[in-house]
């Protein structure tokens, strides 16, 4: 039996049930009647978490509580969300809200992924190349080069060696690729930051992930001050939704600074540089008027836009990077294959 807590859902599943459960009891249907109507044409993980729901609410638990068992599905973010609201009588619109900002992180992520089809289409293509080239080519040239026992250059003999420990060890390489690319998912399942760490600090995607975590950050605090969360609480579960250690610590100093009596926008302050100066300007700005909470939702709209640039920026870069590097490898290689070759001609014309 599959534990709950490794249950997941696509992103479409979620909305699903978020937006169906939202509008059911803006309609005026009872919690209970909505999720066995939503029962009946589900499967899969949708209808285990579903059923979960529905045994819940039986024994007379709050949805919040339901969903709280599932946090592969639902983060700390939306249990709380869902706590706040059922506290308060307004699940329906705290359901709809959810349902855009679910929505909204999807069209993020799949930006994202748009940019790193280009880069990982490249990265096949190259891989795919450099298999083909050890597997048919080298073989049949090498055989050639030792009837004739010439004496071969580096280059060659190290293309020579990968190609007889491909057709020779098989299985052996096989059986260890699978067992470091076993070894690299447990790591980034429970050590991400130690696995990601070093592509976390390269330049141009250390300030992309750093306007991703303060995108995130924004939208979900935005969410929890509309809920009626307090500010504390809200930025305790904040920093739970952001990527890099920095982005959370500087948040975490941001409650204490709260808690100590001060603002917010001082408590941000601590790292100067880090949080781009519009974006604190922002925040005054809602902690003077008492809308602080529209500031969130304006500051996370303005970072969309600014990771869509820099995504664009990155591809556009990466883009040469990666045919040059390409262009230079495979040049190389040839250059390998055909250097030997004219090496034999060259002894072979004099006589």
């Amino acid at each position: 039996m599959v534990k709950l807590e490794v249950v997941t859902l696509s992103s479409s599943e979620k909305i699903g049930l978020i937006s169906n459960l939202g509008t059911m009891l803006s309609a005026g249907i009872s919690i209970l009647e909505a999720v066995h109507s939503l029962l009946e044409d589900s499967k899969g993980n949708l209808k285990r978490v579903l059923e979960t729901i529905a045994e819940d609410l039986t024994q007379g638990k709050r949805l919040y509580s339901s969903f709280a068992k599932f946090p592969r599905v639902f983060n700390k973010v939306t249990v709380n969300l869902i706590k706040a609201s059922e506290e308060a009588g307004t699940l329906d619109t705290t359901l709809k809200d959810l349902r855009q900002s679910i929505k909204r992180e999807m069209e993020f992520t799949d930006k994202i992924k748009g940019a790193l089809i280009y880069p990982a289409l490249i990265g096949v293509v190259f891989f795919g190349v450099l298999f083909m080239i050890l597997v048919v080519v080298i073989p049949k040239i090498a055989i050639v080069f030792t009837r004739l026992k010439t004496k071969l250059p580096l280059p060659t003999r190290v293309l020579i060696f990968f190609s007889d420990l491909i057709i020779h060890n098989t299985l052996a390489l096989i059986g260890g690729m699978a067992i470091v690319i076993a070894g690299l998912v447990i790591l980034y399942k429970r050590k991400k930051y130690l696995l990601m760490g070093p592509l976390y600090s390269l330049p141009l995607i250390s300030h992309l992930i750093k306007q991703i975590d303060l995108t995130r950050f924004s939208r979900s605090l935005y969410l929890l001050l509309t809920s009626g969360l307090t500010i504390t609480t809200a930025l305790d579960l904040a920093k739970d939704v952001v990527i890099k250690k920095e982005t959370a610590k500087i948040i975490t100093n941001a409650r204490d600074t709260v808690v100590a009596g001060k603002r917010l926008s001082e408590g941000l302050k601590t790292k100067k540089g880090y949080i781009p100066t519009i974006v604190l300007k922002l925040i005054e700005a809602g902690e003077k008027s008492g809308t602080l909470d529209k500031s969130m939702q304006d500051i996370s709209e303005y970072l969309d836009y600014e990771v869509t640039n820099t995504l664009k920026t990155i591809t556009v870069i990466m883009e040469p990077i990666m045919l040059v590097f390409v262009g230079i490898v495979a040049g190389g290689m040839m250059l390998a294959i055909i250097a030997p070759i004219y090496s034999l001609i060259g002894q072979v014309s004099p006589r």
